[in-house]
């Protein structure tokens, strides 16, 4: 249904993370290198827990690559210097979402190459420097599946 695009991720419990949320709602985690640790790690492995075998996550060289394989119809980037807000679109199936690495965020070059209403910000209290990455894709793609009705879970 949705696509989970994670540019450079660096913290392996994250990605665990963001593997079983993407299992358990049927999305695809696509992993843009170069990655801050072997899919191996323990850490990713233990914060995944037996999702990897339920998860589909395909490792790319970059995010042409990437784009490439995927192809989706619309992509959204998830940013801290977003203009809209993540509970504006109207999501569809096949809406990719692309977010960065957890200490730098996504590079402007990759930020200003999509739409403005294509780069979503999640609000936060004005001191607020960032979410947890794993909080922020699981907040988006709820999102985007409650608007689709939670299409595929078997409940509405």
């Amino acid at each position: 249904m949705f696509s989970v695009l994670l540019y450079e991720p660096e913290i392996p419990p994250n990605t665990g993370n963001i593997i079983r949320l993407c299992a358990n709602m049927g999305a695809n985690l696509h992993l843009i290198k170069p990655l801050g640790f072997d899919l191996d790690d323990k850490k990713l492995r233990r914060a995944g827990l037996d999702y990897h075998e339920w998860a589909t996550v395909k490792v790319h060289d970059s995010l042409a690559d990437c784009l490439g394989v995927v192809r989706p119809e619309r992509l959204f980037a998830l940013t801290t210097k977003g203009e809209r807000c993540y509970v504006g679109p109207q999501y569809r199936a096949g809406d990719a979402f692309l977010f960065g690495p957890e200490t730098r965020g996504l590079p402007a070059s990759v930020r200003e190459s999509l739409p403005a209403g294509h780069r979503l910000y999640v609000p936060m209290v004005a001191a607020s420097r960032s979410l947890n990455l794993s909080n922020a894709v699981a907040l988006v793609l709820y999102e985007a599946w409650r608007q689709c009705g939670f299409a595929g879970s078997g409940r509405s």
